[in-house]
């Protein structure tokens, strides 16, 4: 029986109405971006500042203070986490962890990584702050300080929560930022398989297995956000660092990646290369955990080096990661009549947060036995029309700021000791 035209034409609108409201709900789901991690180049980008929910990318937050735990030698591998009531109960992905029962920091690890485990999120977090609730203030905190001015967390799995929310360039900063400060333990992020309890887990990542030169970093899903995924990848001197929010399944997601990264490797300069294969000063080193013995505090302050007299080559070295210059107070305004009550030290002024960060990491490490446990203080500061980012260390008294350049100066960084007169 022949349909009357009209009503043909009705169909189409009615379907076309259909498609229209169809595609924003996927649409609002999704976001990407591609990053050159050494020079912060950014290489593709749809949607990359809209908020979205990161479900388990959430995950890397959680591993990255874990992390800091660590390298603070206030938990070990062993250190057993007990399980609470609430962990126990919350829903998969899970390792089904029983009330009472005790998991290493090192299972816990490879439980967030490769099985995702929601239940094990929440023993991290109540281990390290108490209370879920705590941890993720204490998450936000963090994300603030690493530049990821988009992103709140609620808590520490990714489980969903309207408030919980993040940016595909937020996400990229963090993947970044976890490989840069724990070296280390970036390793992790490259496993395939975790056994527990007799059982075998696979781990989301396909590309790991499946696109050459992948070495991390994590998946997610809520029904909510989509498959989403964050990715590491290195091939002939280059890493990109490519975030996928609002996948419609794990496979398309993936294969949206490998589009992504392979068209972002072609726009890679053979001059971008070259450059990050010649730029060993900006490579991050493991740093031993256990620090040589401090050096005798030098007798005389260290002094920051003049200004450069070229304007370009100062920001070209702070844009390859290392110091431009050290804008300290002049040495003469350190024996002024006032005597001091506090001491800072300066490792840098960088015309890039992210190197600021990173100079401020390697600092605490390298001198962790004096700058271990004080956070450091990036303000913006202006060098005739420059803009720096400036990072310090403060209330420090003399010998600490001494002791401190000394142990830097000794692995090769930059540092100044400033004698804070008011």
């Amino acid at each position: 029986m022949a349909i009357p035209a009209r009503l043909f034409a009705v169909f189409l609108i009615i379907g076309g109405l259909a498609m229209m409201q169809a595609t924003p709900a996927s649409a609002a789901k999704y976001a990407a971006i591609v990053i050159e991690e050494h020079s912060g180049r950014v290489l593709f980008a749809r949607n990359a500042d809209q908020a979205r929910y990161p479900a388990s990318l959430t995950k890397i937050m959680t591993l990255y203070l874990l992390f800091e735990e660590l390298e603070a030698r206030r938990l070990t591998m062993d250190t057993r986490m007990r399980v609470s009531r609430t962990a126990a109960g919350r829903s998969p992905s899970k390792l089904y962890l029983k009330t009472g029962q005790t998991v290493t920091v090192r299972d816990a690890i490879y439980a967030l990584i490769t099985k995702s485990a929601n239940d094990v999120a929440t023993v991290v977090a109540e281990h390290l702050s108490g209370t879920e609730r705590e941890f993720g203030k204490r998450m936000t905190r963090k994300a603030r300080a690493l530049g990821m001015n988009r992103t709140t967390f609620r808590n520490a799995s990714g489980l969903p929560h309207t408030k919980q929310k993040s940016t595909a360039r937020d996400m990229a900063r963090l993947g970044i930022a976890i490989r840069r400060d724990f070296p280390q333990y970036f390793g992790f992020f490259s496993t395939t398989s975790f056994r527990w309890k007799g059982k075998r887990f696979g781990n989301h990542n396909k590309l790991l297995s499946k696109y050459d030169g992948t070495d991390g970093i994590k998946t997610g899903y809520i029904n909510a956000s989509g498959f989403n995924l964050v990715a590491t990848v290195e091939r002939h001197g280059v890493r990109l660092v490519g975030v996928v929010f609002g996948g419609r399944s794990g496979k398309s997601r993936d294969a949206h990646m490998v589009q992504i990264l392979d068209k972002s490797f072609k726009r890679a300069k053979p001059a971008d290369i070259h450059t990050q294969l010649a730029d060993t000063g900006s490579r991050i080193r493991v740093v031993p955990k256990s620090l040589p013995t401090p050096l005798t505090a030098p007798g005389t302050l260290p002094v920051a080096p003049p200004p450069r007299s070229s304007r370009t080559g100062s920001i070209d070295v702070a844009l390859g990661g290392e110091a431009a210059y050290l804008d300290g107070d002049d040495p003469a305004t350190a024996t002024s009549a006032a005597t001091p009550t506090r001491w800072s030290v300066q490792v840098g002024s960088f015309a890039r947060r992210v190197n600021a960060h990173k100079a401020a990491a390697t600092a605490r490490r390298t001198a962790r036995s004096v700058l271990g446990a004080i956070p450091a203080r990036l303000t913006m500061v202006t060098r005739g029309n420059i803009p720096l980012w400036r990072v310090r260390f403060h209330n420090l008294d003399e010998t600490q700021a001494r002791t401190a350049c000394a142990v830097l100066f000794a692995e090769g960084r930059p540092c100044v000791a400033i004698a804070e007169t008011g």
